[in-house]
């Protein structure tokens, strides 16, 4: 009997590398999902009670629905991207994680599929709990929320990417404040998630649509409150975007750990 060949990404190792993630995550779940409910949640009250005290409606929709919609996307910002520039980072440098990994019959394009995709099932799961607190405080349920947590997994792909190419990038931990503050910080603030891009200057406009954050918070607003065809637009960007930052990740991610 022949030897079974080998495909070029195994789903055993994926799968061997995710469950070995999840072991680990046993012992510290109850400190990561608490700060990655707790931050978007309390922004979500901030804003939808604050804001929304102010402003009753906004593109259509009454603020607290507005935002509970879009605030999903911040949540799966902060619960992918950092875990891929910092834990990546802690892993590769000083822990040594990936050289056992790589070890094994486990290659680069396995190793950085596996991170990734363990984060975007996180983010997708804590990217819907915003939404779920905004139901309680008026948002109507809706079957197309069942949607929700699938866009997060989607999104968080690509930022998980995004920040294991930036851990193999940056020269110190330190250095992911630039990161934060110069690519980041913008990508948030101009995503739609607290107030329509309409009103902004047409250079902003211009950046949203190229955001990946931006169509993760249109095609959740679209999920909860109905789907058009147009909508494909934004799936399509952000399977790019998550597509783009994989290749990246994997190219980096080789030179730094097997070249």
């Amino acid at each position: 009997m022949s030897a079974p060949t080998l495909r070029r990404i195994e789903p055993t190792a994926i799968g061997a590398v995710v469950f070995r993630e999840l072991t680990m995550y046993k012992r510290y779940w109850r400190s990561t999902t608490f700060s990655s409910v707790v931050e978007p949640t309390i922004y979500l009250l901030a804003f939808g009670f604050g804001f929304g005290s102010l402003v009753a409606q906004v593109a259509g929709y009454d603020y607290i629905d507005f935002v509970g919609t879009g605030i999903v996307a911040t949540a799966v910002l902060f619960s992918s991207a950092f875990p891929g520039m910092f834990a990546t980072f802690v892993k590769r440098t000083f822990q040594k994680t990936y050289d056992a990994v790589l070890a094994a019959p486990v290659d680069t394009e396995e190793l950085v599929t596996a991170e990734a995709l363990w984060i975007a099932l996180r983010s997708g799961i804590y990217g819907a709990v915003p939404m779920l607190v905004a139901v309680l405080f008026g948002l109507q349920p809706s079957f197309g929320m069942l949607l929700v947590p699938f866009i997060g997994v989607l999104t968080g792909f690509g930022f998980a990417a995004f920040g294991i190419w930036v851990s193999g990038i940056v020269p110190s931990i330190d250095s992911f404040g630039y990161v934060i503050s110069a690519v980041l910080t913008p990508l948030f603030l101009v995503a739609g998630t607290f107030f329509p891009i309409d009103g902004l200057p047409e250079w902003a406009q211009a950046l949203a649509q190229v955001n990946p954050l931006f169509h993760c918070v249109e095609l959740v607003r679209a999920a909860v409150f109905g789907l058009a065809v147009s909508d494909l637009l934004h799936v399509l960007a952000l399977v790019v975007f998550a597509a783009a930052m994989w290749l990246l990740a994997v190219r980096r991610l080789r030179t730094r750990l097997v070249l």
